[in-house]
């Protein structure tokens, strides 16, 4: 349950600080660095894989254990193949500089001041 409310304020930052969704159809129109995202890159992923953790760790099950290994390599290869190269396209610079100061999946102990 933990992931859960990371997983909330993550979407509602898309839709009002980035004016767009998380689907790659309807993007944000603003880069969004705000909450979360000033501790860590892909706050969203990280709430998925802790909310099947949790489910793992509360139902005593290896398999959704190992379904959440899956799914955290999907998540990574699709930032690595899609996401991050569409945000240098669309964003640039002002990616590139998120990216210099705040790591895509270990979260920062403390948050980015942005500018």
């Amino acid at each position: 349950m933990a992931g859960l409310p990371l997983l909330l304020d993550s979407f509602a930052r898309f839709a009002l600080k980035g004016l767009g969704t998380p689907a790659p159809v309807f993007p944000t129109r603003h880069l969004v660095v705000s909450g979360l995202y000033r501790y860590v890159r892909n706050p969203m992923y990280l709430a998925v894989a802790a909310v099947i953790v949790g489910q793992a760790l509360l139902f005593g099950d290896v398999r959704v254990l190992e379904y959440g290994v899956f799914v955290c390599l999907g998540f990574h290869m699709f930032v690595l193949l899609y996401e991050e190269p569409a945000l240098r396209r669309t964003f640039g610079a002002e990616y590139e500089t998120f990216c210099a100061n705040v790591d895509r999946w270990i979260p920062r102990l403390r948050a980015w001041h942005v500018g």
